[in-house]
């Protein structure tokens, strides 16, 4: 083995450090990992079995279960049996937990028994990193993103799901029946069916008629359901829709700001609800509240687009800029849209592009809301007409707060790179996050466990973060202060 670079004999014998210490270097991140954890106040935090019993058999201090999680979430290691491996032959891990080794039991329940403690955590270090002024600039970027969850497609139902699969069963039966009737009228005529074709066909129809028991077993908790819709090994999964055409997953959407200067994930919250529409409000206080700032910059995309989650942040002092989505088919069939159209608020009337003068005629109240329509009897003789409706006359509807909506188009208008930053932002961490998850994504089921394995994953984030921006050394310094 002339001019390799050669290993050392596997029978020499080596000095080895007299300390555990000396094998981990002033800059590995177990280090920060270690001093973030021993300056948290775990039982305010919500940790259970700080304080030990007097009697029965000791147990592991939630510490090093906490410090144990962090290390595996950092490294990609989120399984508890992995992580039971890792305490036996990781250098690092072993230093961390002073050569501690939970068995994955011991490991999995901690997660699973410390959801609420476990967010509590990830808030304390985005508390830390606002301390440090990381998060001095009050602007966040809002998405969210689909999870999937530990439930197969197949396990999912949904009621247009349920009507399908009863469908293509009755089909199935049908379809099997009709060999039969072949086989016995091929008998009748005095040619043998083969016995064991028979048999494979009644067997199969029997097992579709089990199956339809099953299904209509499902079919009765899915009618009562109020979500109308059943998932059978995580039952708080949701069926939901993605951006490719006829796709979907069954999981979980998870909301997160994101800081716009450091990209830090100030808030965030799992949810199984497959639209983004009605978070944008909760998810701008729980951002603001994290950073303590009275004031808050939100960019987010169109998805979030709802009239009164604008008007709440607008009440609120949160300003917010988004682009607003095209529902109407007027532009797409070549007439003129809502846009087209001036209001003069002055004059409480809107200008068409033809010049006319459109005022309100009357008000209505729809879904809560109370809208005023503006109409003019001028529109039978306008030359324009054909560019403007195909009715007897253009009506424009304006909502009382309209005013709202108008001023988050103007500020979009005024910062057209609102839409990168947000991009840049936010959808990072969910791409990041989502590699470190791996294709099965959580490894736990219902919605507050999923939310506690969300926490870790998040902090982990965060944690690398502020390493990669302050460094180790500093943030280990700034964690002791």
């Amino acid at each position: 083995m002339a001019r390799f670079v050669e290993g050392v004999d596997r029978n020499q014998c080596t000095l080895f450090p007299p300390a555990l210490d000396d094998y981990v270097s002033e800059d590995n991140p177990v280090r920060a990992v270690d001093v973030f954890v021993d300056g948290l106040n775990l039982k305010a935090l919500g940790f259970f079995g700080v304080s030990p019993h007097e009697t029965g058999r000791p147990g592991y201090h939630p510490a090093t279960m906490l410090k144990l999680y962090i290390f595996g979430y950092l490294n990609r290691i989120p399984s508890s049996r992995r992580l039971e491996r890792e305490c036996r032959r990781n250098l690092e891990l072993i230093w961390l937990t002073g050569k501690l080794a939970p068995d994955f039991k011991t490991i999995a329940d901690f997660r699973k028994d410390h959801g609420e403690p476990l967010r509590q955590t990830c808030r304390a270090f985005v508390a830390i990193c606002s301390k440090l002024e990381l998060l001095s600039k009050a602007s966040i970027a809002i998405d969210g993103s689909k999870f999937k969850a530990v439930n197969a497609r197949d396990k999912n139902f949904t009621v247009a799901k349920m009507r399908r699969r009863l469908e293509r069963i009755d089909e199935s039966i049908a379809r099997y029946m009709s060999q039969l009737e072949t086989a016995d009228r091929q008998a009748a005529q005095g040619s043998d069916a083969p016995a064991a074709k028979v048999t494979r066909l009644q067997d199969k129809i029997g097992k579709l008629k089990e199956e339809i028991d099953r299904l209509n077993a499902i079919n009765v908790q899915l009618q009562a359901s109020e979500s109308k819709q059943v998932s059978l090994s995580d039952p708080d999964a949701r069926s939901m829709a993605t951006s490719g055409k006829d796709t979907g997953i069954v999981g979980y959407n998870v909301q997160a700001a994101v800081d716009t200067t450091h990209h830090i994930i100030v808030a965030h919250e799992v949810t199984n609800v497959g639209t983004d529409r009605g978070a944008l409000a909760e998810m701008a206080e729980m951002a603001r509240i994290e950073i303590n700032a009275t004031m808050l910059d939100v960019v987010a995309d169109r998805g979030y687009f709802n009239s009164e989650q604008l008007l709440a942040c607008e009440q609120s002092g949160i300003t917010v800029t988004l682009p607003k989505p095209q529902t109407s088919n007027a532009k797409a069939e070549g007439r003129f849209s809502k846009l087209d159209f001036v209001y003069v608020d002055a004059d409480d009337v809107y200008r068409c592009p033809a010049g006319q003068v459109l005022p309100r005629r009357m008000t209505t109240v729809e879904e809560g809301k109370r809208l005023h329509r503006y109409w003019t009897n001028a529109c039978g003789t306008c030359p324009m007409k054909a560019q403007c409706t195909p009715s007897h006359e253009r009506r424009v509807t304006r909502w009382e707060h309209e005013a709202v909506l108008e001023k988050v188009q103007a500020r979009l208008d005024n910062n057209p790179d609102a839409m990168r930053v947000r991009r840049s932002t936010v959808e990072h961490p969910f791409g990041t996050i989502k590699c470190w998850m791996g294709a099965t994504h959580f490894l736990c089921t219902t919605k507050p466990k999923v939310s506690a394995e969300m926490a870790l994953n998040v902090l982990a984030y965060n944690l690398k973060r502020v390493m990669a921006i302050l460094g180790v050394r500093r943030l280990t310094d700034a964690l002791r202060a």
